[in-house]
């Protein structure tokens, strides 16, 4: 396997298959399609967009984040995603990409990372937990799935986060 690395611009047709497939599966988000590359760049900040991939350069998985507010007093609380091919799960992908992401995350000063993961989403739960995120709420019936196994279906969350043990929210303000 080859080593993680940033992602580029030429890698959104593979990270694009990827998100396709967790929206087809139906566990991973209530999107009901990918993006466009140009949404995709514009949300997502560009020194936590990481990618890993085989032998040949294939694509593997890939992790990103957004901000969660605009507003100064959040600069440093991000949600993050992360996706791994169905044919590579469970080879330990996804905690290659979080491990990366972590790391990268507290050196730009990010204090919290967060998520939302549906609670069948046994995996990406066991995942996080051993990276040191937390569950820290329930979401009741938060959302209606549109497509997928779940179509019509109201859904919960689990809200997890990550607080830093070496970043601060008092050191940047």
């Amino acid at each position: 396997m080859t080593r993680l690395r940033e992602m580029v611009a030429a890698d959104w047709p593979a990270v694009e298959a990827i998100y396709a497939q967790g929206i087809e599966d139906g566990e991973a988000t209530f999107e009901v399609a990918t993006p466009a590359w140009n949404a995709f760049d514009a949300g997502k900040l560009p020194a936590l967009r990481f990618v890993i991939p085989d032998e040949s350069g294939a694509l593997l998985g890939w992790i990103a984040a957004s901000p969660v507010s605009s507003r100064p007093a959040y600069r440093g609380v991000v949600e993050h995603s992360v996706y791994v091919d169905r044919n590579a799960r469970g080879q330990g992908i996804g905690r290659r990409l979080l491990d990366a992401f972590v790391a990268g995350a507290e050196e730009s000063g990010i204090w919290t990372i967060q998520s939302s993961i549906f609670p069948e989403n046994a995996a990406s739960l066991r995942l996080h937990e051993t990276a040191g995120f937390r569950v820290v709420g329930r979401r009741e019936r938060i959302a209606r799935s549109e497509i997928g196994p779940h179509a019509g279906a109201w859904r919960d969350t689990l809200l997890i986060e990550r607080r830093s043990t070496s970043v601060h929210a008092s050191e940047h303000g």
